[in-house]
């Protein structure tokens, strides 16, 4: 497994004051644009906020409040949209699909741009497509923060301890199967 895979997590402890370049965003976003992407179809669009400028505030204000603990203080965030496109046989499996994709990529540039991304869908789906003026065929699915880990010992208590917490995943016998279901894939 490539290292930028086995070193990706989901943070919370963002340095409040680091800026995210910019530049580093349109590489995050480049990685998104080349996603595969079902039939050439592209059907995903983005919102880009940096820290500090209207969109970043706008953006925050349509977050759960589970996430406005700790995403304000990322660099940037960017909402990811999906187009219900009537050319798509599918739009429903294939935008999703698209978009996930697309958000991975994003997350995997992050790392080897030494950010973290964090994909998050805990926001207000309706408030956004109003802040955004987001059209009746786009819908929005999912936001990435983008930022800088903070020093450990500046976080509060709860962040600092979620973040500690080490990632775990079910092993491949419980999720990859061969002939019939549950029965194990093996290699």
């Amino acid at each position: 497994m490539h290292e930028l895979i086995r070193q990706r997590w989901s943070a919370r402890g963002y340095d409040p004051v680091a800026a995210v370049s910019a530049d580093d965003v349109v590489e995050i976003l480049e990685a998104g644009r080349w996603a595969p992407t079902w039939g050439s179809m592209q059907p995903v669009r983005f919102v880009v906020g940096l820290r500090g400028d209207e969109t970043f505030d706008a953006l925050t204000a349509v977050l759960n409040r589970g996430n406005t603990t700790w995403a304000p203080a990322a660099g940037a965030l960017i909402l990811l949209c999906t187009t219900d496109d009537p050319s798509d046989p599918k739009p429903d499996l294939y935008g999703g699909v698209d978009l996930g994709l697309a958000l991975a990529q994003m997350i995997l540039q992050c790392g080897a741009l030494g950010l973290n991304g964090h994909p998050l869908a805990g926001f207000d789906k309706g408030a956004a497509r109003t802040a955004f003026d987001i059209p009746d065929d786009k819908k929005p699915l999912a936001m990435l923060a983008v930022g800088q880990l903070a020093d450990r010992s500046t976080l509060p208590d709860e962040i600092r301890e979620r973040d500690e917490r080490p990632r775990e995943r079910l092993p491949l016998d419980q999720i990859a199967f061969g002939r019939r279901w549950g029965d194990p894939f093996e290699a």
